[in-house]
């Protein structure tokens, strides 16, 4: 395709536009030169004049001479097909269930978090044809439903591989609501944030990458520790599994808990909580005397089951870390300082261990503070596995980071909060598509190196693939599809996640 111009003199000048390979390409480049020629003239806004409709209101019309191509769809093509990746290789287009009115709310909380009506708007600007509110609420009930979030957790548990000798781990998080009224469900509680408004306590499994697997919602003022069992009985009753090995903080673990998971011959692998020096530590300690421990010891203590005993053998190993012994100190110090003046009457006597008081007498505790400094920088980890390796031990024990992460992108990038929300069943249907919307990310993120704030929420995949759009253009009644080109690190993610599919 060519521009000749030619004068008076008979010169001529060309101006090459470009080569086509098929009738719509033509199309396209015959546009391209009919706007170059047509560029700086002034159009006659006439019935029918340059393809306007004769009431002269259509696109072409507005432009003058300068034909305007209309836009048939734009869509946020490169996000929307991985996200559509993303969802097949979860396996949620197996889930018994799982009809599009859930695949549009999963999308939406990972295009961008919001409510449940704005969400509508969300699906729209990304390219899509969004359903109607009316049945966004007439459908919300179906995922609360137990058949249905047994039936995430079974395929959630299937794409993590889950059998009796994976780890689970689970820990416990809040969500408050901005009410001042308690209904039996969103009640105050002891809160993650410091809140005092009505909140629900929700409790996380998550396999050892944090690939989520089952969240389950209880009432804002249930213990912690009374969330971990109905949760993972749950899970296994859902996936048909006779054992797991849970991996759980310290703080989750009460002697009810503990003894739960031992009668239900479940394998831990459990934060110690270490209030006296153990055996092993304090024969270290004499046989090394003035001896500071070197960063990194571990020590194993065999905890044998007794004859009357309900449970299996453990082991507790003990790590010592010199940084978490200087931060120890450094409190144990604060708290002596102010312990002694609190002895010398210099400031009132507040809650402070180091402070014994016997009537009117007011001492420091020494041998307290002896046992303190002693056990500083040392922290234990019970395990009922046999013969266990006490790498493997720690190490499992320090994948509890990964929940803590799935906690947090839930919370931030996924935005788990239902502060739109106040009956429970939808309550609970919001967490699941948050939990589905949680599976996704993981997986997005595994298999790009992308972390989801990086690669969904802010200044990368969304805020990229919104400015890469996919464009359809009719011209002449020839459809073409444009888009800009990709940079290459997002091209480089794209295919891995497609790899990763096939």
């Amino acid at each position: 395709m060519q521009i000749v111009y030619s004068s008076r003199k008979g010169a001529r000048s060309i101006e090459h536009i470009g080569s086509a390979h098929d009738d719509a390409e033509l199309a396209a480049l015959k546009e391209v030169a009919r706007q170059r020629l047509n560029a700086g003239q002034l159009g006659l806004d006439l019935p029918g004049l340059n393809g306007a409709d004769v009431g002269g209101k259509g696109p072409q019309a507005l432009a003058g001479a300068g034909r305007v191509a209309p836009i048939t769809s734009n869509r946020m093509g490169v996000l929307l097909e991985t996200l559509e990746a993303a969802w097949k290789a979860v396996g949620l287009d197996g889930l018994g269930g799982a009809d599009e009115v859930f695949r549009q709310l999963v999308t939406a909380r990972l295009i961008e978090p919001t409510s449940k009506q704005d969400s509508l708007r969300v699906l729209a600007e990304a390219g899509l044809t969004p359903v109607s509110y009316a049945t966004v609420k007439r459908h919300l009930p179906r995922y609360a439903a137990e058949e249905f979030t047994r039936g995430l957790s079974r395929l959630l548990a299937g794409r993590a591989r889950i059998d009796r000798a994976s780890l689970v781990l689970f820990d416990v998080t809040t969500l408050y609501f901005e009410t001042d009224k308690a209904d039996g469900f969103r009640e105050p509680g002891f809160s993650k944030e410091r809140r005092l408004e009505p909140q629900i306590t929700v409790g996380l499994l998550t396999d050892e990458t944090g690939f989520p697997l089952r969240a389950e919602a209880f009432e804002g003022n249930k213990a912690e520790t009374a969330t971990m069992i109905p949760t993972i009985n749950d899970f296994m009753n859902a996936y048909n599994l006779d054992d797991v090995v849970v991996v759980a903080d310290a703080g989750m673990i009460g002697a009810a808990n503990k003894q739960a998971l031992e009668a239900a011959g479940l394998s831990y692998v459990l934060g110690s909580r270490t209030s006296r020096v153990p055996h092993v530590i304090s024969s270290w300690h004499d046989s090394h005397p003035d001896q500071d421990v070197p960063d990194g010891l571990t020590l194993t203590q065999p905890w044998p089951a007794g004859a009357s005993d309900q449970r299996r053998d453990e082991t507790i190993c003990y790590r010592y870390s010199a940084d978490r012994a200087r931060r120890t100190l450094h409190g144990i110090d604060t708290q002596v300082a102010k312990a002694e003046k609190a002895v010398a009457g210099k400031i009132p006597v507040k809650r402070n261990r180091f402070v014994h008081l016997s009537g009117a007498t007011r001492s420091i505790n020494r041998d307290l503070e002896t046992r303190a400094r002693t056990l500083a920088g040392w922290k234990g980890y019970v395990t009922n596995l046999p013969n266990p390796d006490p790498e493997t031990v720690i190490g499992a024990y320090h994948r509890l980071y990964n929940i803590e992460k799935s906690f947090r992108m839930s919370k931030s990038d996924l935005r788990a909060r239902p502060i739109y929300h106040h009956l429970r069943q939808s309550i609970e249907a919001h967490l699941t598509i948050v939990t589905a919307a949680l599976a996704m990310a993981r997986w997005l993120e595994n298999t790009t190196g992308w972390s989801i704030r990086r690669l969904i929420t802010t200044r990368r995949l969304i805020t990229t693939a919104r400015r890469y759009r996919t464009i359809t253009i009719n011209i002449t009644g020839h459809t073409l599809t444009a888009a800009a080109p990709l940079p290459p690190d997002l091209i480089q993610a794209l295919n891995n996640i497609h790899h990763d599919t096939k």
